[in-house]
């Protein structure tokens, strides 16, 4: 598939937000989920504004919340830190992580678009909509 869009490929998204108090409906985001059926490819990107999540919630717990997207990075990653999911593909992987959750940390919804190279993608839309 890759050059029928002048050597991009389709890619989906989904950000990851941080909801401390699931009742008040307040979020920070925290993180995207990319994924790139063409490539095989699966990744997540994080960053956690830890005073942005204590102003929503005082007695959240951070370190929880970093252990969570910690997570999902090695869910993307694959091999040993994918734990259950070591076995499987990138677009299982994918799907298992926008699953809708009622957690702490919750996809959002996903999005799609083109791109030349998923891994600069990734660092772009957290720097897009993340930091």
């Amino acid at each position: 598939m890759t050059g029928l869009h002048n050597g991009r490929d389709v890619f989906e998204y989904a950000l990851l937000k941080v909801v401390p108090r699931v009742e008040r409906g307040e979020m920070i985001n925290a993180g995207v989920v990319v994924y790139c059926r063409a490539r095989g490819f699966v990744e997540a990107r994080t960053y956690l504004d830890e005073a942005r999540l204590l102003a929503l919630d005082p007695t959240v717990d951070v370190a929880g919340v970093r252990a969570a997207l910690g997570a999902v990075e090695g869910i993307c990653a694959g091999g040993e830190r994918a734990g259950q999911a070591a076995g499987d593909g990138a677009g299982r992987r994918f799907r298992w992580l926008i699953a809708p959750r009622s957690t702490i940390v919750q996809p959002g919804p996903v999005h799609t678009g083109l791109t030349a190279d998923p891994t600069a993608e990734a660092e772009r839309l957290v720097e897009l909509l993340v930091r």
